[in-house]
């Protein structure tokens, strides 16, 4: 258990820790940090000061974040060492433990918590707006019912679209962390609801620039501002009459996986796992293969098997969840036969079938639509 005495040893009453040179920054300045075509993304890029924000949280709600760091694969030495970086993977893994074992999505930033699903309402608010602009309002409209710890707008000067965040209390220690999540889930969620990467004209943020300045260009694709007068993002206005090309389908399945969009920049060969389910769902009794699916997707097999590795995933792993899914509609939706099912889902007879399907479920085709149908 961690003992509040070693959660300050680890060094978590400051996030991070500037220079002294870094704190006579005035207060009104602005500081040009780099743009994202001078730094190359590393592996191991996340600061550790975003994880000692989460364990924050965790001494919030008095809950022991062993499990989360566990899961992660972060020490406690790793934990306290202020230059300790993780790579984007630990980072998600992480942030979903702890969201979900907190049951908050705000992970104590806020005045009260916001329950699992919290942001895939704001999503699903969102989703059946017919332009960009009008599913950003809707999002800012909408986050008011989660939280009036902070206030979001959209506003629109000549040919730029300003995103602002402003604070209506404190936000302590957890700051920075909070305005980075909260501008990065906005962002990657508007880049993956119009398939486009959206390149910012400038990140703002009111903070002195910290130790790990370094890794703000690999979260937001445009010059970073510290010392701003508050937090938000610039992007061209011509985005925002862009229409949404996501629909609930594919609503639902980036909400299985939603935190890539939150830890990096959205680029369309990322969140490869969504897009071959996708393919695989389209027509699922086909003989799909790796080669057939690197076409439809126009990247190599070689890539296409090291994305879905990087993503936790495999080409058979995908398939047999979308098989699964598929047969488990079909049972309790239809009345087709159990033969039937099988053929339609890929399988070529219905012994392999049951067999598949038991390990998928621990129950028979039968047992599984009685169960489900009381038939």
């Amino acid at each position: 258990m961690w003992r509040r005495a070693e959660l300050r040893r680890v060094g978590l009453r400051g996030l991070h820790v500037v220079p002294q040179w870094l704190q006579i920054v005035p207060a009104r300045a602005r500081l040009v940090v780099v743009t994202p075509t001078r730094l190359r993304p590393r592996p191991a890029a996340t600061p550790m000061a975003f994880v000692r924000a989460i364990v924050l949280g965790y001494e919030r709600y008095g809950v022991d974040p062993s499990r989360a760091l566990k899961q992660a694969q972060i020490t406690p030495a790793q934990l306290r060492r202020p230059d300790a970086r993780i790579t984007a993977a630990q980072m998600e893994t992480v942030s979903g433990a702890a969201m979900q074992e907190l049951d908050d999505e705000a992970l104590g930033w806020f005045s009260r918590k916001l329950p699992w699903g919290s942001y895939g309402m704001l999503c699903r608010a969102s989703i059946t707006a017919p332009t960009l602009g009008v599913a950003l309002k809707r999002w800012c409209r909408h986050h008011r019912m989660l939280t009036d710890d902070l206030g979001l707008t959209l506003a629109v000067d000549g040919d730029s679209a300003h995103y602002g965040i402003t604070e209506h209390r404190p936000l302590g220690a957890m700051r920075e962390f909070c305005l980075v999540t909260s501008l990065r889930f906005v962002h990657g969620f508007a880049c993956w609801a119009i398939d486009s990467s959206i390149p910012l004209r400038e990140a703002n943020f009111p903070l002195p620039p910290p130790t790990h300045r370094d890794v703000y260009p690999l979260l937001f694709p445009g010059p970073i501002y510290f010392n701003a007068p508050q937090a938000g993002f610039a992007f061209d206005a011509q985005y925002l009459a862009m229409p949404l090309r996501r629909d609930e389908q594919a609503l639902r399945a980036m909400l299985q996986r939603a935190l890539p969009l939150t830890v990096l920049q959205y680029r369309r060969d990322r969140l490869l796992v969504q897009r071959v389910r996708e393919l695989l769902r389209r027509q699922p009794g086909e003989a799909h293969n790796a080669a057939a699916l690197g076409r439809a997707l126009n990247v190599s097999t070689r890539t296409l098997h090291r994305q879905l590795h990087d993503e936790n995933s495999s080409l058979q792993a995908l398939k047999d969840e979308v098989r699964r899914d598929e047969a488990i509609a079909q049972l309790c939706r239809t009345r087709r036969p159990v033969k039937q099912v099988a053929l339609a889902v890929g399988f070529g007879n219905e012994k392999s079938f049951a067999r598949a399907f038991r390990q998928w479920t621990g129950a028979s085709p039968t047992e599984y639509r009685r169960r489900s149908t009381g038939a």
